[in-house]
């Protein structure tokens, strides 16, 4: 079989990368126990709490943890790393050399739409989750008195407020404490399990997919319902992928094997134990467990926790955007580096408030983490859906893996995250629905900004000129020459864009040096400095360059111009003038989409950031030619 190629060594230590990791990537899904169990019981499900149910919703929370992130993406889904890098874009960036097979039956353009939605489904995942999080640990405050009731709800506004304001300077500085303050969390979630356990130690029984299997005979639709709340256990699965650019696979699988799971598994079965001492404790089984005197420190503990797991979310819809617009499936927008030495610390302002809005109105809307659990899990499951086949089509079609190896692999996958989704669909009513809209809306703004770009350059396509028919009108009748050096920017590597044909046709004039400018976003995490330019003389002072980047590279034209060989170009930059065209788009009677989409691009395009920001040009350099093009 073939594999992918492997993620770098790292450069730090093996156990700070662990620790690191632990508090990164592990957030998400470490504060499940927070409300995981509680609704599996839930009023909705109706399920007696007797030794058979508890034990057969143990072994379904066992075999998930070990099935889905143990197996699935622990082994496998961690091996499709695009150059070091995951998460769904970059495993849909993988498969663009199916393209180039014509004699595959696989489309993909279907690909890319399913890779998108996957993405699109996360952002309401990056809403629900703060909400869910922070929202179960401070309900931890009515389990120590019926006091603090009315202020629930307010408390987790403001707590979710202080953790977005906080987004705008980084996490740099409390990244640190991020690691070893997890650490104490799944030690305590530990140290709670085993109190329990002790006390019941034939719950470990469950660890037998006996259990499982009886629990779905003898309750039938009643525990195929329960099972969309078993999912909650597995929800951070998809960060372990995403993450893995951060601090490579295995410290994500060291620090899973030797410390999560088994912390999260302790937890799960001493809330197990308890439910057999005290059904009465399913109102609240976590909480349940500490004694009184460890109360108030253990929802500040469980508050702190849920944060972190915020912010795990919050990052990853900062690194998704920024792929999403690297790739062409977003406008472009502010992306502000918040470390001057950790290129994936950024902050994007619209995303950020947006998610903030969106996490608030869940709390005021929802009141209680059991009634948000009704929205949660949707968008997770049809993303992992999304994943196994996208990594199917990978296995037999680019890594070209036999069949009898990965159809049987990918139908366990297939069949265990429907199962879940199955389960999941009857949330939608419940509150399932927001997620799904969210995602639909998401995908509606990527896919049409896709298509809209796509039609868009087969216009300027008819207005740009061959070079080689510009280059014999320059021979024939040479323009004035004026000193300096002007570079166009080109959204084709193979003939001269609009603006310069605009520029010369009003100004009359061509600088001495002239700068053919394309820049190219290669399916790829990086690209190697080395590998960054391509530099051709087309003759009489002009000079075709495509500069490569990587979807996560940061663009910055000037510094590459700077880095060009000197022994093929020689610039001055203070001699530099950067023509853009800025085009005025304009709906017709006849548009290159349904008119309704056709303006929904042109509104997205209007309030796209300026190239000059998003390319890093010097502004005072920097001269915009407009033109209207019909849309």
């Amino acid at each position: 079989m073939n594999d992918t190629p492997t993620t770098p060594a790292p450069k730090h230590g093996l156990s700070l990368l662990c620790l690191t990791a632990l508090g990164v990537v592990y957030g998400d899904i470490g504060t499940s126990p927070l409300y995981a169990l509680r609704e599996c019981f839930a009023e909705s499900h109706n399920l007696p709490v007797n030794r058979d149910n508890v034990l057969g919703v143990l072994s379904l929370i066992f075999w998930s943890l070990i099935l889905v992130v143990s197996f699935k993406y622990l082994i496998f889904i961690l091996r499709a790393d695009n150059r070091g890098e995951g998460g769904i874009l970059a495993l849909t960036a993988l498969l663009m050399p199916i393209e180039q097979r014509s004699n595959r039956k696989v489309t993909l353009a279907l690909l890319v739409a399913m890779g998108i939605f996957g993405a699109a489904m996360l952002y309401g995942d990056g809403m629900i989750t703060p909400a869910i999080s922070v929202l179960s640990a401070v309900e931890g405050l009515r389990v120590a008195t019926p006091i603090f009731d009315p202020y629930v709800v307010p408390i987790t506004c403001v707590i979710l407020v202080i953790l977005f304001a906080m987004q705008a300077k980084g996490t740099t500085g409390v990244g640190i404490i991020f690691g070893p303050f997890t650490l104490l969390w799944f030690a305590v979630l530990a140290i709670l399990g085993i109190k329990e356990i002790i006390l019941q130690p034939h719950v470990l029984a469950a660890v037998s997919p006996h259990y499982a299997v009886a629990f779905f005979l003898h309750n039938h639709y009643t525990g195929f319902l329960v099972l969309g709340s078993v999912f909650l256990v597995v929800t951070g699965g998809e960060a372990l992928y995403a993450d893995i650019g951060h601090f490579g696979t295995r410290p994500i699988r060291l620090t899973w094997f030797a410390a999560v799971l088994p912390a999260l598994l302790i937890n799960y079965f001493g809330q197990g134990a308890l439910l057999l001492t005290d059904p009465a404790a399913v109102v609240n089984p976590f909480y349940k467990m500490a004694p009184l005197w460890a109360l108030y420190p253990l929802v500040a503990l469980s508050t702190v926790a849920t944060v972190i797991a915020s912010q795990a979310v919050i990052s990853g819809s900062f690194s998704l955007t920024m792929q999403a617009v690297q790739l062409g499936f977003c406008p472009r927008m502010t992306i502000r580096h918040t470390s001057a030495h950790e290129m994936g610390q950024i902050y994007l302002p619209a995303v950020n408030w947006t998610l903030m809005l969106a996490a608030i109105g869940l709390v005021i809307g929802f009141e209680s983490s059991s009634a948000l659990a009704a929205a949660y899990g949707i968008a997770v499951t049809t993303t992992m859906v999304i994943t196994s086949l996208l990594f199917y089509v990978l296995a037999r079609h680019v890594w070209l893996w036999p069949r009898y190896v990965i159809i049987p692999l990918a139908s366990l996958f297939l069949i265990i995250d429907l199962a879940f989704l199955g389960a999941n669909t009857t949330k939608i009513v419940h509150g399932g629905w927001f997620p799904i809209l969210i995602a639909a809306a998401v995908y509606l703004l990527m896919s049409t900004w896709r298509a809209g770009r796509v039609a868009l350059g087969k216009r300027l396509a008819k207005l740009a000129l061959p070079t080689d028919r510009f280059m014999k009108l320059i021979e024939a009748q040479m323009p004035t020459r004026v000193p300096g050096t002007a570079v166009f920017m080109s959204s084709s590597h193979d003939s001269i864009p609009p603006s310069l044909l605009h520029n010369l046709k009003h100004n009359k004039v061509i600088h001495d040096q002239v700068l053919l400018l394309h820049v190219l976003t290669e399916p790829v995490p990086y690209v190697p400095r080395d590998q960054r330019s391509q530099v051709a003389d087309v003759g009489h002072g002009f000079h075709r360059v495509v500069l490569h980047y990587g979807f996560l590279d940061e663009r910055d034209i000037p510094l590459a111009l700077g880095r060009l060989p000197e022994d093929t170009i020689k610039l001055d930059p203070s001699q530099i003038t950067y023509f853009l065209g800025r085009e005025n788009l304009i709906v017709t009677r006849q548009p290159m989409m349904w008119r309704w989409r056709s303006r929904l691009f042109t509104m997205m395009s209007r309030n796209a950031q300026p190239a000059t920001a998003f390319f890093n040009l010097p502004p005072n350099r920097v001269v915009e030619l407009g033109a209207q093009i019909e849309v």
